[in-house]
């Protein structure tokens, strides 16, 4: 039985601290007002192996069949940097996006097997009525060069 992480004075998305930014979303308290929200809180699910937080924020058209999180493997989770607003902007305005569509760039950087590695996505997020509420949902990402 997983033994559950000790609670860090900040964030692991980098906000002052769990209890004020990520954690009344993954305890289902609140919802994430902003896709750049659910990105961040997504990652702290990463960072916790919240497996049911991650499969409840997935598009139901594009959630993998296979677990997202390899209970195994030695993989730590060492920081996210969301990146510039305003090439996003850019990018949305080339877009026409909607306002139940969004883009989150970031880079999230983590270890596995004392390994380090990176992360670069742009995420794709979608917005749609859920139990009669409106949220947030991380649909894929590309991997810009």
């Amino acid at each position: 039985m997983n033994q559950p992480m000790p609670q860090p004075s900040t964030c692991p998305c980098g906000g002052p601290s769990l209890a004020t930014c990520c954690g009344p979303y993954l305890s289902g308290a609140a919802v994430p007002p902003t896709a750049e929200a659910l990105m961040r809180s997504r990652y702290t699910a990463y960072t916790q192996r919240n497996e049911a937080y991650l499969r409840a924020t997935w598009d139901p058209r594009t959630l993998p069949a296979e677990p997202i999180v390899q209970e195994n493997e030695r993989l730590q989770w060492l920081g996210l940097q969301v990146e510039s607003t305003l090439r996003l902007r850019q990018r949305k305005a080339e877009l026409q996006e909607s306002q139940d569509a969004d883009t989150v760039e970031f880079v999230a950087r983590y270890k596995i097997n004392g390994r380090a590695h990176r992360i670069h996505e742009i995420s794709r997020f979608v917005r749609a009525q859920a139990d009669g509420v409106a949220r947030w949902f991380y649909v894929d990402g590309s991997f810009p060069d």
